[in-house]
């Protein structure tokens, strides 16, 4: 896959499935568009987390 089908096809998950404008796909940065695409995709169960982590895990109880 090319950097120009990459970009389409980016632009066209933005536009079509996350409901952005054109304006807001183009300026949101790469690493934001990739999170909000893969969110979509969890969402929908389209793909699965990597990992579940519960708050418990991330935070002691002693804390």
């Amino acid at each position: 896959m090319t950097d120009a089908e990459l970009f389409t096809r980016l632009l066209y998950y933005g536009l079509a499935h996350l409901n952005l404008s054109q304006d807001e796909v183009w300026l949101m940065p790469f690493g934001l568009l990739l999170d909000l695409w893969e969110c979509h995709r969890q969402y929908n169960g389209i793909a699965k987390p990597k990992r579940v982590a519960c708050i418990d895990d991330v935070i002691p109880c002693n804390i």
